[in-house]
């Protein structure tokens, strides 16, 4: 069948098999030319499909010559329904992988689950022994307990209100949006489902399991972003959650110190992801923030980050103060975020393409799902 974008909101319903593949091959030509460097050799993603996750599994692999094992929760194909990009993007990164001689697994199902981490757990025992490297890269919007409670994340404020400037990407209207303030319970919950509980659990079956490997490495993904943005992101309902996601880093690294175990979060910059794209302000903000790091020479897709972070930042074990590996180092230069600064205030609907790269965001946008790359025939039947 002939598969076209449809656009609802901050999500595409649909994906193209072959745009999929082509966004895969192309980061893996982005590392194959960049070249391997000395790194773990059995790595385990959770959360690999899209985004941030998948671009980890092709850096481990194209980056430190890496088997992996993924984790995700996407939809096959059903009638004339397509499935997900991130169903697609697994399927052919599995295959590159392949052709090239490393190996790949994948997992299709609920990692939050009891029972997902146990076939990982015996996967990995009876393929590899051990696993070196875990990357926890889950972006879930809800959760369901091991008692069959389901919680759900909430993208609100903690304290108070906050009112700013966003844009409707559908019109490129710039308009305001008043972002609500969570209740106890949703921020608890929002922890539960984007905090570090389960990425300890994960570690912690894996430990007892005896599938960890002395000095083994885990990151898990995070993100702090420019003041203008801290109300609706760092200070709020997520933000609560990320604070826990460091706190748990610090605890496995305390805890498993006679395992030589490092646990890191890893700060990177704003990308439209399928996480990002849902936040108030934000895509505003990126939209910005691609202009100016465009113009400088400075702007990274997920995959320069990913190989950045594995090939420059994690060998060195280059960190803050607070011990972060710090991705957003070139996001949050003073000569970019004062530029963004100093039009904010001034950003119309009429001027937001002299200020912003709309077409950019778009252009990311639309890759995610597999759509507008000038290589792929979009006119000609596919099978889904």
């Amino acid at each position: 069948m002939i598969v076209e974008p449809k656009v609802k909101g901050f999500i595409c319903t649909t994906a193209h098999p072959e745009g999929c593949r082509e966004s895969v091959r192309r980061q893996i030509a982005y590392c194959k030319e960049k070249g391997l460097v000395k790194g773990p050799k059995k790595v385990l993603v959770i959360g690999a499909s899209t985004g941030y996750g998948l671009a980890s599994r092709i850096a481990a692999a194209y980056g430190y010559g890496a088997a992996t094992i993924g984790v995700s929760f996407e939809k096959e194909a059903k009638g004339k329904r397509t499935a997900t990009a991130g169903w697609y993007n697994t399927k052919a990164f599995e295959q590159f992988a392949s052709e090239d001689g490393y190996y790949a697994k994948s997992f299709n199902g609920d990692g939050f689950s009891k029972e997902m981490k146990e076939q990982v757990i015996e996967t990995i025992r009876s393929d590899w022994g051990q696993v070196e490297m875990v990357v926890y890269s889950m972006a879930a919007p809800r959760r369901t307990l091991a008692d069959g409670t389901a919680v759900s994340s909430v993208l609100k404020t903690v304290g108070e209100a906050f009112t700013n400037k966003t844009i409707d990407l559908r019109t490129n209207e710039i308009t305001e949006v008043t972002v609500p303030v969570a209740d106890e319970e949703e921020i608890a919950n929002t922890i539960k489902v984007m905090g570090g509980e389960d990425w300890e659990e994960w570690i912690r079956a894996l430990a007892e399991a005896g599938v960890l490997a002395d000095n083994a490495v885990t990151m898990a993904y995070s993100y702090i972003g420019p003041v203008v943005t801290h109300p609706i992101y760092k200070d709020g309902s997520i933000g609560q959650a990320k604070k826990h996601l460091y706190d748990t880093s610090v605890k496995l690294t305390e805890e498993f110190a006679d395992r030589g175990l490092q646990a890191y979060i890893s700060v990177n910059k704003a990308l439209v992801t399928q996480s990002s794209a849902a936040i108030p302000i934000v895509p505003l903000y990126i939209s910005l923030v691609y202009k100016v790091m465009k113009e400088k020479g400075l702007h990274e897709g997920c995959i320069e980050q990913m190989y950045r972070l594995f090939t420059e930042k994690l060998p060195g074990r280059e960190t803050d103060a607070e011990g972060r590996i710090r991705l957003d180092d070139w996001e949050l230069r003073e000569e970019v975020q004062s530029e963004i600064a100093g039009v904010w205030d001034s950003i119309t609907t009429e001027n937001i393409q002299k200020y912003g790269d709309i077409d950019g965001y778009w252009e990311d946008f639309y890759h995610m799902f597999g759509f507008r790359y000038d290589n792929v025939d979009y006119g000609a039947d596919v099978e889904i």
